[in-house]
């Protein structure tokens, strides 16, 4: 499963940005997709996971609960994390990452099989 992330860039404090997680030759309904990000000098944290139709459930990292908001659009074939509110905190490289249906991997060390490449979100007034 090959991902491509997008929509990063420069916004200021309590701004809103949209990245998209887009997928080629696999359909992602099947496949649980999960939002990871690393900022300069940490560990890589878990953001969002969204388990496949029937897989399991949603879920958030406390960090971002009420903030973010994960959903997908089938017929683009494309995932999406919509970031509200945001904070110099969320500063960080955005990845999307892969598993089939469910999002059980999410919350392992490694555990998702197939990564996308980072996108840059900056926070910064």
């Amino acid at each position: 499963v090959q991902l491509q992330a997008s929509g990063g860039g420069l916004v200021q404090p309590g701004g809103s940005l949209r990245l998209s997680c887009a997928a080629s030759s696999y359909t992602l309904e099947y496949y649980a997709i999960a939002w990871f990000r690393q900022a300069p000098g940490q560990e890589r944290e878990r953001v969002s996971c969204d388990s496949a139709s029937g897989g399991g459930g949603t879920y958030y990292a406390d960090s971002v609960k009420g903030r973010f908001t994960i959903s997908r659009d089938r017929e683009k074939n494309s995932v999406y994390l919509q970031m509200n509110n945001l904070k110099p905190e969320d500063t960080a490289v955005y990845y999307c990452a892969a598993e089939f249906a469910s999002c059980s991997g999410y919350f392992l060390d490694d555990g998702m099989p197939y990564w996308g490449n980072g996108t840059l979100v900056t926070v910064s007034s």
